[in-house]
């Protein structure tokens, strides 16, 4: 065999299965059709953020929170905005990605790839970028391709044309208007980003509220934060139809009640979620199966059904987040050369929408804790209650926690907040090591921090603390 490893793709599940191959001497290969980084540095968190950053910036300056400071925010010169991000882009991937390959001695291959031979001789045929083909074999191989946008069957949506979370970064003039097609993650992101660089959003959510898989008290919360910077939303509304005319573009909404609405746009941008990418990899001939999304079925040690073809990351239809990508690729890469029989736990796995106030979750909703047979109690504290957000004059949001009713054990943690990202690491913490309530009741927090708000929450499981004073213990 040419290689020890050889891995399809090249963003975080690829680079963390080809890192710990490596550490263990293995001889290993990557193959990528397109930019080297996978989505995350290239069209997903590293752009989206870096916009997001900016987009703040201008809304700061534009609300002016403090008395005695007068701010004011010109227009924004979008074509300067996307070249920013992308040479940021550009240097990331150089540094986070083909420079690293480079110092760990491992070949990037530019082509396609496709499976051949059986399941139990693989091999894989690469029609390389610049012309020409060739044959790689190797004693394993991991499939990393990720996801792209899912485009749901809209009539008339290629015709009046669209962005997705990719394309909609690579603007260079502002829209007037745009609608959203979708309140999850990439939706509310990127519906506030332009918001914030003075575009007219509409949100658009087929089930019945924003952050529809978050608990209803976080949708309730950042519905009410959005409002407040009059992005318009309308929920249990299907895009049913959508037209492109002289002025601009029209999508043709259904609602749930059975009305219809016709909702005026100079862009529309799809973020209906994401789909594996399977397509051209020919992995039934090498005895791979797909599911109904077209996700790679795996065990829990990431082996396919292919004694020797692995898989890891988004296009397993696993939760689609870096990290969970980068545990997958390493537990394979361990798993299949050096006999680890790694797993991955998924035990309070946090998620965060980079909103402003963000959303961030670790462990169980309440209903799921209810799903699973245990009674649960729980509680909410609105930010008017931490001293921090009142001092940064910005209560939004707020704090749910979601224990075990028998024994005050922490299942789950729920925040809509500023830094809530930050905070949520201490509720993985919280969950993991199995602590109650009254254990993070009782537990240091410095004051006039975020983070105080996850102990003050706790607390309120035996008191209102909207009552109490600040110095209170």
């Amino acid at each position: 065999m040419g290689y020890d490893l050889a891995v399809i793709g090249s963003g975080a599940a690829a680079f963390a299965a080809a890192i710990t191959a490596a550490e263990g001497g293995a001889r290993v290969v990557m193959i990528e059709r397109g930019e080297v980084g996978g989505t995350c540095v290239n069209t997903g968190c590293v752009p989206s953020k870096a916009l997001l950053a900016a987009a703040a910036a201008r809304h700061t300056a534009a609300t002016g929170t403090f008395p005695g400071i007068v701010t004011q925010a010109g227009p924004v010169d979008m074509a300067a905005l996307t070249g920013g991000k992308d040479a940021l882009v550009a240097r990331m991937r150089t540094e986070k990605h083909t420079g690293l390959a480079a110092g760990w001695g491992w070949q990037i291959v530019a082509g396609a790839a496709r499976f051949a031979g059986s399941a139990e001789d693989p091999r894989l045929e690469v029609d390389l970028n610049d012309g020409g083909a060739a044959t790689i074999e190797a004693a394993h191989y991991l499939v990393a391709t990720g996801s792209a946008p899912q485009i749901p069957p809209i009539t008339g949506l290629a015709e009046a044309g669209y962005l997705t979370s990719a394309t909609a970064m690579e603007l260079t003039g502002l829209p007037e208007s745009m609608a959203v097609i979708g309140g999850n993650a990439v939706g509310l992101e990127l519906g506030q980003l332009f918001a914030r660089l003075g575009t007219q959003v509409t949100i658009v959510e087929i089930l019945d509220r924003l952050a529809p898989f978050d608990e209803p008290e976080i949708s309730a919360a950042i519905e009410d934060a959005l409002a407040g910077e009059d992005i318009s939303v309308v929920t249990s509304a299907e895009a049913t139809y959508a037209r492109r005319g002289t002025t601009g573009r029209s999508v043709h909404l259904k609602t749930a009640a059975g009305g219809e609405r016709e909702l005026a746009c100079g862009q529309i941008l799809v973020a209906a979620g994401r789909r594996p990418i399977t397509a051209g990899l020919n992995l039934a001939a090498a005895g791979v199966r797909t599911g109904g999304r077209g996700e790679i079925i795996i065990d829990a040690r990431q082996r396919t059904g292919s004694p020797r073809i692995w898989a890891a990351g988004d296009v397993t239809g696993d939760p689609p987040y870096v990290y969970t990508a980068a545990a997958q690729g390493s537990a394979a890469a361990a798993n299949a050369l050096f006999h680890a029989e790694r797993t991955v736990d998924y035990t309070a796995l946090p998620r965060v929408t980079f909103t402003s106030p963000a959303i961030a979750s670790a462990g169980l909703t309440e209903a799921g804790l209810v799903r699973s047979g245990v009674a649960c109690d729980c509680r909410v504290l609105p930010l008017e209650a931490v001293p921090r957000a009142i001092v940064n004059r910005d209560t939004r949001g707020l704090v749910k926690l979601v224990a075990e009713a028998a024994t005050g054990r922490i299942r789950g943690v729920h925040a809509v907040a500023d830094g809530a990202g930050e905070m949520i690491t201490a509720g993985v913490y919280a969950i993991r090591s199995g602590i109650t309530v009254e254990d993070l009741a009782s537990t240091w927090a410095p004051y006039l921090t975020m983070s105080e708000a996850l102990r003050l929450a706790a607390q309120s499981f035996r008191r209102d603390v909207t009552k109490l004073s600040c110095c209170a213990a």
